[in-house]
């Protein structure tokens, strides 16, 4: 199988998230535990756009968000149910973009250079079994159509069993 990447040659984000999620498709190895998938899916999602951070929170049997596999500078490594971003899409079991993090009761500065997010719940049998976090040194960087693409990226992220 081969695992190189091929980015098609626009800016046209629509055309980005369609091949995206066609070649996360087969990088997901069923024969690999999760770590590795979701390790390979965040590479993926970061070679695509280059976000400022890009990665996992997963939850742990102490009932935080724990810190996965990640791109980016360091990040905080717990993170409870209902605090900040993170904690809230889990709360809600909504995806949650912000579009300005400096404004939103709550935030967990990881860093002070992210200044929009976006969170999507991974989510198997109504349980949220960790989030899709990515931050952006943009304002308002994320949209309908990251949700959209993003939630799908979830979605088959939610068939791999996790082990925390």
């Amino acid at each position: 199988m081969s695992t190189e990447l091929k980015k098609p040659n626009t800016t046209d984000k629509l055309a980005l998230y369609q091949t995206l999620l066609d070649q996360i498709k087969a990088l997901i190895d069923p024969n690999c535990g999760w770590v590795a998938n979701y390790a390979n899916t965040c590479a993926a999602i970061q070679q695509y756009f280059n976000h400022w951070w890009c990665g996992f929170y997963i939850v742990n049997k102490k009932n935080q968000l724990e810190l996965g596999p990640f791109i980016g500078p360091v990040a905080c490594t717990l993170i409870n149910y209902n605090k900040g971003v993170c904690g809230k899409a889990w709360a809600d079991s909504l995806t949650t973009i912000v579009p300005n993090v400096h404004e939103f009761e709550g935030h967990i500065a990881c860093s002070s250079e992210s200044n929009s997010e976006i969170v999507v719940p991974i989510i198997k049998n109504k349980q949220v079994l960790g989030v899709i976090d990515l931050d952006s040194k943009n304002f308002s960087e994320f949209d309908i159509l990251d949700k959209e693409y993003l939630e799908k990226i979830a979605e088959l992220l939610s068939e791999i069993p996790v082990n925390l």
